[in-house]
């Protein structure tokens, strides 16, 4: 009786959950639905509560080192507490609000390199190990985002990788605590002035921000260094510029003012 407890108490013989999603493409500001089964075990358990949450892998930069660490950042709560018997099933639905600065994974049709995200499932037992679940979500950009990055493309700039670093954009309106960077190299007209650009982008449900920084090639007697600049793209009028010729004179723009010449 006491080993039989002693494994039950390490979740040996416990329930089982299995989320299924209807949908695992979604987008920034949208939503995943799906239901998520949870199968008694051959004992009588006490759960605290199911919960999904979205997960991706984040950079953080500690003093001189940097490593990668799995981030949760945004749970939902889908039950309270409930007794589930041995052996019954419990079947609960959902629909999951996906933040609208969530990183983008997927870029037509293809998976930017270098991101993850998956939608965890909690299943939180009394007095016992937690059991969870992980499956893999698919984010792909919004109508305005795919303009820039379609414009870019046009220019000739060519996808390198993509992360998501731990910390703030200075002079935007940020609602998580890390942001993403999609690396570009440079087509040949800009490749002797930058090794490389890194794009931003931080929606809100009024407008889409757009951060862009040129990496600057450095020459013999001086540093490469970074330039910053950021710009707004508003929904309902994003169809209606010439973003290839807006980003190409936005680019040389800034990078005159900052001293980089091609």
């Amino acid at each position: 009786m006491v080993f039989k407890k002693m494994l039950q108490a390490l979740g040996v013989g416990g329930p089982s959950v299995d989320t299924v999603l209807t949908n695992p493409n979604t987008y920034p500001g949208g939503f995943l639905e799906g239901h998520v089964h949870v199968v008694g075990g051959d004992h009588a358990v006490d759960i605290e509560y199911v919960a999904v949450a979205l997960t991706t892998r984040v950079e953080v930069e500690s003093g001189d080192s940097e490593y990668q660490s799995n981030q949760e950042f945004h749970r939902q709560r889908l039950t309270g507490s409930f007794k589930l018997e041995p052996g019954v099933r419990h079947d609960v639905p959902f629909r999951f609000e996906v933040p609208w600065q969530t990183p983008i994974t997927e870029v037509y049709g293809q998976h930017l390199h270098g991101m993850t995200m998956g939608l965890a499932t909690e299943l939180e037992v009394a007095r016992a190990v937690d059991k969870s679940d992980l499956d893999t979500v698919a984010v792909h950009p919004l109508p305005a985002q795919e303009r820039i990055l379609n414009a870019l493309l046009q220019i000739g700039f060519r996808f390198s990788k993509a992360d998501v670093e731990q910390g703030r954009v200075y002079g935007v309106e940020q609602h998580l605590p890390f942001y993403q960077e999609i690396e570009f190299y440079p087509p040949p007209q800009y490749a002797s002035g930058i090794n490389q650009l890194e794009l931003t982008f931080l929606p809100t449900p009024q407008k889409l921000q757009v951060v862009l920084e040129l990496d600057k090639r450095g020459g013999v007697f001086t540093e490469g260094h970074d330039a910053f600049g950021s710009f707004d793209v508003d929904y309902a009028t994003a169809d209606q510029v010439d973003w290839v010729s807006r980003l190409d004179q936005w680019l040389r723009q800034s990078a005159s003012r900052r001293g980089l010449f091609f």
